[in-house]
């Protein structure tokens, strides 16, 4: 007879619920104990949760996304009547099953070359040595991010056993000694410094004879073995082989295990094959669902940091495409779920249009610029009371000649001056260069039926404010009639989007690549402002200031739409 057993998550320290992000067993697989089960991630740290007991996995009760939390139910497994120990259940499953249906003169050679290797370092007189941390510099208090041993695994000296990260860089603790582990001290998330104990490890008496005699031993144990266990049951010898090849002797060829994106993964990844990156940037990398696999690290040891993540997305989307996608995953490299396929006319009556052509190319390149720039937006309202009524007043003063004075001719001029004071509004990046530009070409968007465009003035430093008002609009009405030309354009240094005419009272917008900020600009409203004895009216405009923040920090955006501010309040300032 059998039975089910529960394995429930352990006590996992000061976590109330954290998130599985990983499953790593199935249905019908053998599972060993301290074998993991699954791989959950808070915020400081992800971890393996292991099986408590070894047997066959009835039923998964976990999913990737779940919250789950100590005592919460991970699998249930299937036990045999005869409840052997894990030692016992790798021996038996390394064992070659015909040695039971061998003639008894032939057993005792067989039996003989199977079981020496697996005794010899215990017949050797091996000491218990304990592994301690080494000399790391100035590091202290790391944090163990991997395990990259488990016991009963053998050994090399300088055989990597932990990873341990620290603020500014990781590092691989290697063994002092060649063994067999027997205790493992650490478990991931722990802190540890120079000194403290990693593990604990039998050592063989340095006999190399002894560690080849296990490989020579291990095929023609694995042969033997491989039709019985293929007959009785095949699930189970493709979860057994790892184990019987440490029986056999090969337990310094390191197990396979699973990557945290393994959901992006075609297949499993071996141990020192794992993408080298710390759990911070696997939850980047998931977010963003890139493949770690495909990206090249540039920190120590290959290791991938957020900006090589960073890197691989935009080259990706600068391409149009990216190295192909596992199977059944779209997005090639950038594993975001498929669109959601719904059938909409089963709900009511649909009309089908197809998106305008400008839609379609705007729509890619404003996707690109939001996820490929890390946007901030600084708001800030600017007094232009006396600016309107100058407004008004030059509009009456030309009523005859026509041409009508905008806002917006108003705010082009000072915003040249405010980029003059602050050049770094006034740049692009290209690749790792700031390119400062001397010129001041602004960008305005206009809509239109078709969508929006991004007319440019040329030289508008050059420019006055009528010139800069009649220019504006007769942009603005040639991209309504779609009659702009491509040259009319291009070659933006900033940008300027106006909904002061619809309403709102602020927004983000979306910057212009290659640029690096954009002013928008919502309906102004009287609001009541102090002047220091009392409330007066006052014709308050919002803007809202996007920047790009790899190349304009807080406080200069601040400056910047204080300024700004400033000129609209006092146009007179212009002049200074």
């Amino acid at each position: 007879m059998s039975n089910i057993t529960e394995i429930k998550v352990p006590d996992i320290g000061d976590f109330d619920e954290v998130e599985v992000i990983e499953v790593l067993v199935s249905e019908g697989d053998a599972v060993s104990a301290e074998q993991s089960l699954i791989t959950v991630e808070s915020d400081k740290a992800s971890m393996e949760i292991p099986s408590s007991q070894a047997g066959i996995v009835k039923s998964v009760k976990v999913k990737v996304g779940d919250k789950i939390s100590e005592g919460t139910v991970i699998i249930e497994v299937e036990q045999g009547d005869a409840k052997a120990s894990d030692k016992d259940a790798e021996t038996a499953a390394a064992a070659p099953e015909t040695e039971k249906q061998a003639p008894a003169d032939a057993a005792p050679p067989a039996a003989a070359g199977a079981e020496s290797p697996a005794a010899k370092p215990a017949e050797a007189g091996g000491e218990t040595v304990t592994i301690s941390v080494p000399d790391i510099g100035d590091a202290t208090d790391v944090e163990v991010i991997e395990i990259l041993v488990k016991v009963g695994d053998s050994v090399n000296a300088e055989q990597s056993l932990i990873t341990v990260e620290s603020d500014k860089a990781s590092m691989e603790v290697p063994s002092s000694q060649a063994g067999v582990v027997t205790a493992i001290k650490v478990k991931l998330g722990d802190k540890v410094s120079e000194g403290s104990d990693i593990l604990e490890i039998k050592t063989s008496g340095g006999s190399a004879q002894g560690d080849a005699k296990p490989e020579a031993a291990a095929p023609a144990a694995a042969s033997e073995a491989q039709p019985q266990e293929a007959a009785e049951q095949p699930a189970r010898q493709d979860n057994s082989a790892p184990q019987a090849a440490s029986a056999g002797g090969l337990a310094s060829v390191p197990p396979e295990r699973h990557s945290p994106t393994e959901a992006f993964a075609e297949a499993d990844v071996p141990l020192r094959n794992l993408p080298h990156a710390s759990p911070s940037v696997r939850k980047f990398a998931r977010e963003l669902g890139v493949d770690l696999k495909l990206v090249t690290g540039s920190g120590a040891k290959n290791r991938i940091t957020q900006d090589d993540v960073r890197q691989y997305v935009k080259r990706s989307l600068a391409t149009g495409a990216a190295p192909a996608a596992p199977a059944g995953v779209a997005g090639g490299g950038l594993n975001v779920l498929g669109w959601p396929k719904v059938d909409f006319a089963k709900f009511g009556e649909i009309e089908a249009r197809p998106l305008s052509r400008i839609k379609k190319i705007s729509g890619a390149n404003l996707h690109r610029n939001w996820v490929m720039i890390p946007h901030v937006t600084n708001n800030d309202q600017a007094d232009i009371t006396e600016l309107e009524a100058l407004r008004q007043a030059l509009n009456k003063e030309n009523q005859k000649s026509g041409a009508k004075v905008t806002m917006l001719a108003f705010i082009i001029k000072a915003v040249v001056a405010a980029l003059k004071k602050f050049p770094e509004f006034n740049a692009s990046l290209d690749g790792d260069n700031l390119v400062y530009k001397h010129y001041y070409h602004i960008g305005f968007a206009a809509d239109t039926p078709n969508g929006l465009v991004v007319p440019v003035i040329r030289d508008a430093d050059k420019k006055g404010v009528m010139e800069l008002a009649k220019e504006t609009s007769e942009l603005a009405a040639l991209a309504r009639d779609g009659k702009l030309s491509p040259s009319q354009m291009q070659g933006g240094c900033f940008s300027i989007s106006s909904l002061g005419g619809i309403g709102g009272t602020s927004f983000t917008p979306i910057i212009n690549a290659p640029e690096v900020a954009i002013l928008g600009v919502s309906r102004s409203a009287h609001a009541p402002v102090w002047n220091g004895t009392a409330f007066e009216p006052r014709l308050m405009l919002p803007l809202s200031l996007s920047y790009d923040h790899r190349v304009i920090d807080g406080a200069a955006a601040a400056r910047f739409n204080a300024y700004l501010s400033g000129l609209l309040a006092d146009f007179r300032r212009i002049a200074l």
